[in-house]
């Protein structure tokens, strides 16, 4: 009968699992329909558009944010080696992707300056790798910027080759050697494989391993390399673009073994550039409360900038490095070389969770502040196809930006419509507007650059604070952003997550323990240590462990127990065996005295050791949040040593996940019979048992 039940429940199940299957893999028009409003949440959100309650806004905060875009995107490509062209493009298509893609209403996502510098690195190593010089630009040539007349060079196209290839036939790559080194889109449409498959396996709590600590100290640590960077456009000396470990010190002796070289113009208008720009934006933040939208003052900079040079003509009579031509058009799509895939695929793989990390913390930070919700993994697949789609377009890879999404909420946005807007605004430049921009100095840029890391870099003002709140979140900052500096940003990014996984394991290895007593009158216990005028409970110590018991801090958790117990039962036991069998050998010989030269009664009382003060050991589990296998027959272990010195052991505020696991571990017997008088819903309660068992 019961083989026949069994063999009835695996029909069951094996029949219950068919079905599941099939109903998953079936396709029907309403899982079609449900498949296509999840993977572009537009399709839900558009057509319930309050228009006349959202457009305004919308449109406000869309001109602004594209207003603001056009100079980031000119200063970022700076910082990512390429061409300002390809910063546009970047804009422009990650504003149409996420407006269809994306689960935040308010995220503004394109350029930012962490990846900018990611990726600026990987490409100072590709063009190491394919035998040119770092140093900085040639000087500019002259052209009318059109696509169709030069299709994107603004001098002589060379015909390289890395490993090799000739870099014509590598779209992927697509090298032009130009003014500020080459033009790439070397296809970070690696991004799409760690991005879009955390997506497809539902990854998203991935986000969750990096703390604020990490991503503060990351931040800050990349800031410092990305200033760092831009000090020679400061001053108008050319240096080769370090590259490797350790560039940022390597950077700074390079820049004052050639400090005597300044231009003299680059300095003047950097400091001029600076002085406006962090003045307007004090003012602005002073006032903000009074201002509509924030002033537009890195535009208002570019433009007399760029009028200055031109009609004073700082390039030709001063040699001030400007950012030459910027081509109007789309360059036409290619498809990106896969045989380089393995050349970028480390490189791409930090850029992916950078991204998807900012983009995510950033969306469920606004997605709280106005409630609604956000769905992390399809902010995976938005972010990737925000990289995927547009590496056929010559771009490179994004994220969502902190201080373009604040402006875009203070001016009024209320939904992805204002993205759209960014991306008009772009896309005006890139037809008409960009080859007017080809006599702005690159001094200016680099003020635009180090002005915007002013947030990152007002974090060390915080740093006595943090270390008030905590000093492990504060040292776990502070590791992070050194190693972000001083060593390479990928490098510091997984330092940061490994030395704060370590530092969890240590505070669990080493948890707080403490000796509890009772609050007078009161059935509460708490650290004797911590709290003053709290009574002992005669005979009984109550023992608090503040970590799950494992196996890694087993020897912690005996070694505190004996040491604030004052008794190891291990120790007690040998010892009493020791004199147990000296008195027994000495009685074999006729002999009255023991070992001791004590009479045998005295000897009874020498085998009572006096520290023995208490009959019933309490270990408070409140704090225990689960055991493993070492854990439970940690707990056997002291049940069975305290036992053989007539010390009863009782547990107390297990939860029912331990409680759980000490059932099927067997700790209280086969049948549970006794597990009534072991373990105790509270403290109190199991005090009152020990005090009645005495």
């Amino acid at each position: 009968f019961l083989m026949e039940r069994k063999t009835r429940v695996k029909i069951n199940r094996k029949e219950i699992m068919v079905a599941k299957l099939r109903k998953s893999c079936s396709c029907t028009p309403q899982k079609l329909k449900n498949f296509l409003m999840d993977f572009f949440p537009v399709l839900r959100w558009l057509p319930k558009y309050r228009c006349r309650e959202y457009i305004w806004g919308d449109i406000m905060s869309g001109l602004v944010i594209g207003i603001i875009l056009v100079p980031q995107a000119i200063a970022y490509s700076l910082l990512a080696g390429l061409k300002p062209i390809y910063s546009l493009y970047t804009s422009f298509f990650a504003n149409i992707i996420y407006f269809l893609m994306g689960t935040s209403r308010h995220v503004s996502v394109g350029i930012f300056s962490l990846i900018s510098l990611m990726v600026g690195q990987v490409v100072d190593r590709e063009l190491l790798l394919a035998g040119f010089d770092l140093n900085d630009d040639a000087p500019p040539a002259s052209g009318d910027g059109s696509l169709q007349n030069d299709n994107l060079s603004n001098t002589t196209a060379f015909n390289l080759t890395i490993a090799g290839i000739n870099a014509e036939s590598l779209p992927c790559l697509y090298l032009i050697i130009c003014s500020n080194g080459y033009s790439s889109w070397f296809g970070f449409f690696l991004l799409l494989f760690p991005q879009v498959l955390m997506g497809i396996f539902r990854l998203g709590f991935v986000s969750m391993y990096l703390s604020e600590s990490i991503l503060d100290g990351f931040a800050t640590g990349a800031s410092l390399t990305i200033l760092t960077a831009q000090v020679k456009y400061l001053i108008g000396i050319k240096i080769p673009r370090s590259q490797g470990h350790g560039m940022l010190v390597i950077t700074w002796i390079n820049i004052f073994r050639n400090i005597s070289q300044a231009n003299l113009c680059d300095v003047i208008t950097s400091a001029i550039c600076i002085v406006v720009l962090v003045t307007a934006k004090e003012v602005g933040d002073r006032y903000k409360h009074k201002l509509k939208f924030p002033l537009p003052t890195e535009l208002v900079v570019i433009v007399v900038a760029t009028l200055v040079s031109h009609y004073g003509k700082l390039n030709e009579v001063y040699a001030s490095s400007v950012s030459g031509a910027i081509p109007t058009g789309f360059i036409p799509p290619k498809v990106p070389e896969f045989n380089l895939m393995l050349r970028v695929a480390l490189d791409a793989l930090p850029l992916a969770i950078v991204s998807f990390v900012f983009t995510v913390s950033l969306s469920e930070m606004f997605a709280k502040k106005y409630a609604y919700t956000i769905r992390a993994n399809q902010e995976m697949f938005a972010v990737g196809f925000c990289n995927i789609i547009p590496s056929f377009f010559h771009s490179f890879a994004t994220s969502a930006a902190l201080a373009k999404t604040l402006v875009k909420t203070s001016t009024g946005c209320q939904t992805q419509i204002s993205g759209v807007i960014s991306a008009m605004v772009v896309l005006l430049v890139l037809l008409f507007l960009a080859p007017l921009f080809y006599s702005l100095q690159k001094c200016v840029l680099a003020c635009i650059i180090i002005v915007s890391l002013r947030g990152a870099l007002r974090k060390f003002r915080d740093v006595p604070a943090r270390y008030y709140v905590n000093k492990v979140d504060t040292l776990v900052w502070v590791v992070t952003m050194s190693a972000s500096a001083l060593v390479s940003t990928e490098i510091g990014l997984l330092v940061g997550i490994v030395f704060s996984m370590l530092c969890i394991i240590v505070r669990t290895q080493r948890p707080r323990t403490a000796l509890l007593g009772q609050i007078q009158d009161t059935s509460f216990y708490e650290d004797d240590l911590e709290y003053e005028n709290l009574s002992t409970v005669p005979k009984v110590k109550i023992f608090r462990f503040e970590a799950p018991l494992y196996y890694a801090n087993r020897n912690y958790f005996l070694k505190s127990l004996y040491r604030l117990t004052n008794l190891d039962p291990n120790l007690e036991a040998a010892r009493r065996k020791k004199y147990e069998k000296k008195e027994r050998q000495h009685l074999k010989k006729g002999n009255h005295k023991t070992a001791n030269g004590l009479g045998i009664g005295e000897t009874t009382l020498q085998l009572v050791p006096k520290q023995i003060d208490f009959q019933a050991l309490i270990v408070d589990c409140s704090a225990i949040s689960f055991l493993d296998t070492t854990g439970v027959n940690t707990l056997k272990e002291i049940l069975k040593d305290y036992k053989n010195l007539n010390i009863s052991v009782l547990l107390a505020c297990c939860n029912p996940s331990v409680i759980d696991c000490l059932k099927r571990g067997g700790y209280f017997g086969k049948d549970f019979g006794c597990m009534q008088e072991m373990v105790f819903y509270s403290i109190h309660n199991a005090v009152l048992f020990a005090k009645d068992q005495k």
